[in-house]
């Protein structure tokens, strides 16, 4: 039977989960969604029942409730719900205390995780050369319930990481002058955009841009059952990070 997996929240990601589940051994043995008919309507240890791992893909007014369940219950878990990344201390020390293993993640794309490290290693570059100021862009489709995306909070700090010169990041509108120390990072909400994260180096003389567009929601149902089965036998607080590191080192 492989993997098995209880998905909480069964919206368009978590019926991408379950279709994409047999190709990587895994099986869906419960659903929980207090939203669809024909689910659990909450989390329990009746409700989870046989699962080895759970899946979060449901939203950030809910998450850390449904965390501190699932960590009662002594489950490991995956979470791709982003929007609560201010709550990960306290998080960690949930995990920690429940001797259960956790990883989350901004993104669980394996090619966004690899564009970070790109950026990681552009920004470094372009900041020996003080003619180039660095931006970023992100795009997502109206539902989308946070804003700025939790990739674009992660690629900012990775932006700010490595840069000399940027200091602060700005999201919001700015309505003035930018300071030369402040990173803007421009989020726009339309129509059915998929997920589109850009990192730009403009000088007077050029433009470089890269780019990571999602195609479909199926890289980020991939990477999140390849964690399931990474975080299976594992205790702690992990990022996707970590996960694409041990596998990249």
């Amino acid at each position: 039977m492989g993997l098995k997996l209880c998905l909480i929240g069964y919206g368009k990601m978590g019926k991408m989960l379950a279709n994409l589940a047999t190709n990587y051994d895994c099986t869906v043995v419960s659903i929980i969604d207090p939203q669809q008919n024909n689910y659990h309507s909450e989390i329990s240890l009746q409700s989870i029942g046989e699962a080895e791992v759970c899946i979060d893909f449901s939203h950030p007014s809910v998450v850390l409730d449904n965390i501190q369940k699932v960590l009662s219950y002594k489950k490991n878990m995956v979470v791709g719900t982003t929007g609560w990344f201010d709550h990960l201390e306290e998080v960690q020390k949930m995990v920690e205390n429940s001797a259960s293993g956790l990883i989350y993640g901004a993104n669980f794309s394996i090619g966004m995780n690899i564009f970070n490290r790109l950026v990681a290693e552009a920004t470094k570059a372009f900041d020996r050369f003080p003619d180039y100021d660095v931006y970023g862009l992100e795009m997502h489709h109206n539902q989308k319930a946070d804003s700025p995306s939790g990739t674009a909070i992660e690629l900012s700090k990775t932006i700010l990481a490595n840069s000399s010169h940027k200091k602060t990041t700005l999201f919001d509108p700015a309505y003035r002058k930018i300071e030369p120390s402040e990173l803007h990072f421009v989020s726009l909400r339309a129509g059915s955009i998929p997920g589109t994260h850009k990192v730009g180096f403009d000088s007077e003389a050029d433009t470089i841009e890269l780019s990571h567009c999602v195609r479909s929601r199926s890289a980020l149902a991939s990477g999140a059952l390849q964690a399931a089965k990474w975080i299976k036998d594992r205790k702690g607080f992990y990022s996707f990070s970590d996960m694409v590191s041990s596998v990249l080192c």
